[in-house]
């Protein structure tokens, strides 16, 4: 799942099956390929909801859709390449709610690198919650052959902005393993949060999340 950040992201997530740009196309065709893809994507993540990655069936997610298989392969190339674009598209959405967030902390002359961290948890863990279905989706274990090492990889990188973040020197193992321990915080509650049922309640968990982040965050005395 996608961190604290301020930029695009690594090579790994953008291995997406060939098709899937608009560009060289005319306008009315770019928007009708951009429709096409919304609605798969859309009955993608009803069926993959429902049944899980393995059990989902492409056929199934072709009728929900209205669209035919072929076309599903055309633009997406099987179940891996709708998945991968699902967790791509939730990534980007991520990241621009954390930057956006942090971009309006430091406009409004914040600098502080703990208070700017738990804005962008804050940013984050809310993108959870609005986006509970497929984030939930995202963090179990079934999913499509090396999503693991993708999802791993992204991880790390996700630390590694947070260390910057917190102005952390990554240099020191002590520091590397606080900002570790902080970014597995972050994933834990977004899990807690995909279980909620009740806003009130997803709001006490990013409330409590955050207050300990806070406290967490401080770097040691001397």
């Amino acid at each position: 799942m996608s961190g604290i950040v301020e930029s695009a992201g690594t090579d790994a997530t953008r291995q997406l099956p060939d098709g899937q740009g608009d560009m060289g196309l005319p306008e009315e065709h770019a928007e009708q390929s951009r429709t096409v893809r919304r609605t798969l994507l859309d009955a993608a993540l009803d069926v993959f909801t429902e049944r899980g990655y393995t059990d989902a069936g492409l056929t199934e997610i072709a009728a929900r859709s209205g669209i035919p298989v072929g076309t599903l392969f055309q633009h997406y190339g099987g179940k891996r390449g709708l998945y991968l674009a699902l967790w791509e598209e939730f990534r980007e959405e991520q990241e621009r709610r954390t930057a956006a967030t942090l971009a309006d902390e430091r406009g409004r002359g914040v600098d502080d690198p703990i208070a700017l961290f738990v804005a962008g948890t804050r940013a984050y863990l809310e993108g959870v919650w609005d986006n509970r279905r497929l984030g939930m989706l995202l963090v179990e274990d079934d999913g499509p052959a090396g999503f693991d090492a993708l999802r791993r990889q992204w991880d790390r990188a996700w630390v590694r902005r947070n260390a910057r973040l917190l102005e952390v020197d990554e240099r020191r193992r002590a520091g590397r393993v606080r900002v570790s321990v902080l970014t597995t915080v972050i994933g834990g509650a977004a899990r807690e949060l995909g279980d909620c049922q009740d806003e009130t309640e997803a709001r006490e968990i990013v409330d409590e999340v955050c207050g300990i982040l806070i406290h967490l965050s401080a770097p040691p005395g001397p």
